[in-house]
């Protein structure tokens, strides 16, 4: 899969980026990711290719580009316990900088971007994202209804706005919970306040995990939850934005 380094414009500067896509020449979906609070690193390159490889074309902004091109901080190449408390402790300033007016302009410009590249076919785009990235794509989704056909965000604070963001989104939706993030009491909320918004969705739990456990450079680390994140998002790509051919 071809990887191309980017730089979006955006109000505030200018937003690097890399996009994943078929090599095969043609015009396929879009899809917007967005990384977890680690940021752009070699695993999020490998997922991205891996959805390319089913045909779409996946744009990862740096949303921490304010701060500097990705990676912002030094991260170590696996995130355990010895490393964690002191990786969190420089990230977190930069996560609560990043406002939910930030967080709306940027996603503004990710989405006229990805829209104008060529290798983007016309109609609807899907936005993913993990952890905070998950609810900067439900940000994302409320704020252009007519444009996000599907989103899909995991191990992510999703009810972090209440349900005034819940009642802008038309997409369909998938949330994957991490056991370790969300009762079964707060899941039942969360879901009956989807379904009161009328939203199309599903919404579970994913038995084992905890936070994080779609990162391989993790200790949170899941390859079931992973695997159950693949065997959901997917089809949903696939009703949303219509079927592609896999890329072989």
């Amino acid at each position: 899969m071809p990887i191309k380094t980017l730089q979006i414009p955006t109000p505030d500067g200018q937003a690097d980026a890399f996009a994943a896509f078929p090599d095969g020449g043609g015009r396929c979906p879009g899809v917007l990711m967005y990384a977890d609070g680690f940021g752009i690193r070699p695993v999020l390159r490998e997922m991205a290719r891996e959805l390319a490889d089913h045909g779409y074309y996946v744009l990862v902004p740096n949303f921490f580009y304010r701060h500097g091109p990705a990676p912002v901080i030094t991260l170590p190449d696996y995130i355990g316990e010895d490393s964690r408390s002191e990786v969190f402790a420089r990230l977190m300033p930069l996560i609560e900088a990043h406002t939910a007016d930030r967080a709306l302009r940027d996603a503004d410009a990710y989405l006229r971007f990805l829209t104008t590249q060529p290798e983007v076919a016309a109609g609807p785009v899907a936005v993913t994202g993990y952890c905070i990235g998950g609810l900067l794509a439900m940000r994302t989704a409320a704020a252009h209804p007519g444009q996000v056909a599907a989103i899909a965000a995991f191990h992510a604070p999703v009810g972090a706005d209440g349900p005034d963001t819940l009642s802008e989104i038309t997409a369909q939706v998938h949330f994957g919970h991490a056991e370790s993030d969300l009762t079964p009491e707060a899941l039942g909320e969360l879901n009956r306040a989807l379904d009161a918004a009328k939203v199309d969705h599903t919404s579970e739990i994913y038995p084992g995990t905890v936070h994080g456990f779609t990162m391989a450079d993790t200790d949170t680390f899941d390859p079931a939850g992973l695997q159950h994140h693949w065997d959901r998002l997917l089809p949903l790509l696939d009703r949303a934005l219509g079927p592609v051919p896999r890329i072989l």
